[in-house]
């Protein structure tokens, strides 16, 4: 392309997540230790290093004492140790204390900002050399002879008509002989990756999740630092996987989330509203009152584990972190099976690149995962979360204590996932759910989130929500399922508007999309097409 430049090095990693940096870390540590000097670059989309980082987060700090086992030393902002765990299980009026399932047991982990945390990594890996660009999106795979070779950023400043505003920039390739990916879940070059070099069987499909989440600071009185709550039952229904999280940490702050897996039926359920209902709880607003919510967020995430793992490497690089998908759903933590897998396919880079034998596949990574804890603690987990795919809330708690208590995760089976977009009901066969207005103090509405996420996209930039077939937005999405997007859209990007008149037509408020990436995943016929926008777009996260 006319205008680009190029610049080269021996590593380039996309994305500054737990992952991303936990691989260039590892990679600078590797090679000094071999008396080598290699150049790394990692990419970030967001305007800072965790800005787009979401997560609950409790950690669990087993790979980052492998990473850095000084990082008290260094300053880890790992402050609030995780001291009592409640599980509750709630009727609409009732809570019931169920026991803590052993996977979810907290004792030595930390409640944490994991955007914070990514900061925090980025100070140490650019102390070892590492070049980091946040504001740089990754927006093009650079394929030479069948091998990755780098990639190219998107242009910045092109108009929704194709012309160029006056900040236009031509975008910039990074070329290296590896190229790691840690775009998190469902990141759009590794889709394409997982097309272009068949990664992916079609049936070892990944099934996933919607995490939504506040911060909120509440009064003194009311802080128990170092309490983890979570909660399943209402107001979900059994046929929908979910629950909720409730984290006291830091200095008087509580992280209050709702997860709900995206194998949901009912193309009535709002996510977002699902959430900000059971809030209303008393065993969740004895929490909130008198607080004061003061963040917002959201995110898809993998739930499929062990089953849904791609094939990781191909020729030219690798994917790591949630990009490939290491959640430990039972845990309900993936941040340290993350971080291992960029460190270990770091070591197979700096390997391969000693080797001198560049188009190398990096074999040597998937390998060495299978050796490792991360493969025996996925595999243990492995029927957890398809057991309530398969027999709704109570047989799946049952079938997780059999498989936790008898057969501690060596079952001589393995249940498969289906695709999560082929889950919806038509919406003549569903029930409509009846949410309750906001009352703005403890519950609220979907803008007045989205403002608390810092949410910004230059508004005459082109649609990063690209519909394969526009007209399948009112002759499928409309005419059978009621315009689910609508709903499960925890931002308000997708709108229908002329209804009552007859003639309903799809809004797209793109510039309010928190990149989720939802609406990629759950589209009934996978019409959605999430593509990279701007990049220094979307969320700025601060203490999320």
């Amino acid at each position: 392309m006319m205008n680009r430049e190029s610049m080269e090095y021996d590593l380039v990693i996309v994305g500054a997540g737990p992952a991303g940096l936990s691989a260039a870390i590892r990679a600078k540590q590797v090679a000094a230790q071999r008396g080598r000097e290699i150049s790394v670059c990692v990419l970030e989309k967001g305007a800072e290093v965790g800005a787009h980082i979401l997560s609950g987060a409790v950690l669990e700090p087993r790979a980052l004492d492998e990473l850095l086992p000084d990082w008290r030393a260094l300053g880890a902002p790992l402050t609030t140790e995780a001291r009592e765990d409640r599980f509750l299980f709630l009727t609409e009026k009732r809570a019931f204390r169920l026991p803590t399932p052993p996977q979810m047991h907290n004792r030595g982990n930390w409640i944490i900002s994991l955007g914070q945390f990514c900061c925090w990594l980025a100070s140490q890996a650019e102390a070892l050399g590492v070049e980091i660009y946040p504001g740089f999106a990754a927006a093009e795979l650079l394929i030479e002879g069948g091998r990755v070779v780098g990639v190219a950023t998107g242009e910045m400043g092109v108009a929704r008509d194709g012309t160029r505003r006056p900040d236009w920039q031509p975008g910039m390739e990074l070329r290296a002989p590896y190229t790691l990916f840690a775009e998190g879940c469902r990141g759009s070059l590794t889709k394409q990756l997982e097309a272009r070099f068949g990664l992916r069987d079609p049936d070892r499909p990944q099934t996933y999740a919607i995490g939504i989440k506040e911060l909120w600071e509440v009064p003194a009185e009311r802080h128990r630092p170092g309490l983890v709550l979570h909660s399943i039952g209402w107001p979900l229904t059994p046929d929908t996987y979910g629950g909720s999280f409730l984290y006291h940490w830091g200095e008087n702050l509580v992280s209050y989330g709702f997860v709900v897996g995206l194998d949901y039926p009912n193309p009535y359920l709002s996510p977002f509203e699902e959430m900000q209902r059971l809030k209303t709880h008393p065993a969740i607003a004895e929490h909130l009152r008198g607080a004061r919510r003061i963040g917002y967020g959201a995110r898809a995430l993998n739930e499929g584990g062990l089953q849904s793992i791609p094939r990781l490497v191909f020729p030219g690089g690798a994917l790591i972190g949630c990009a490939a998908g290491f959640l430990n759903v039972p845990k309900i933590k993936g941040t340290h099976t993350a971080m291992k897998s960029g460190m270990l396919a770091a070591e197979a880079v700096v390997d391969a690149l000693a080797a001198d034998n560049p188009p190398a596949v990096l074999e040597a990574y998937p390998a060495a995962l299978e050796r490792s804890w991360v493969q025996a603690e996925l595999y243990a987990a492995r029927n957890i979360r398809p057991a309530f795919a398969r027999w709704g809330l109570w047989g799946g708690l049952l079938y997780s204590a059999l498989d936790a208590y008898v057969l501690r995760g060596r079952a001589p089976w393995t249940f498969r996932h289906d695709k999560d977009h082929e889950s919806l009901k038509p919406a003549a066969d569903a029930s409509p759910i009846a949410y309750p207005k906001p009352d703005g103090v403890l519950t609220f509405d979907r803008l007045s989130s989205v403002f608390l996420s810092n949410t910004n996209h230059a508004e005459d930039q082109p649609c990063h929500l690209r519909l394969a077939e526009p007209e399948r937005a009112i002759a499928v999405n409309w005419e059978r399922y009621r315009s689910p997007e609508t709903r499960y859209c925890p931002a308000g990007v997708y709108e229908i508007v002329g209804a009552e008149e007859g003639k309903p037509r799809l809004v797209i408020n793109a510039q309010n999309c928190v990149h989720c990436k939802t609406c990629d995943i759950k589209d009934p016929t996978q019409n959605i097409t999430w593509v990279t926008p701007e990049g220094g777009g979307g969320p700025v996260y601060a203490t999320m």
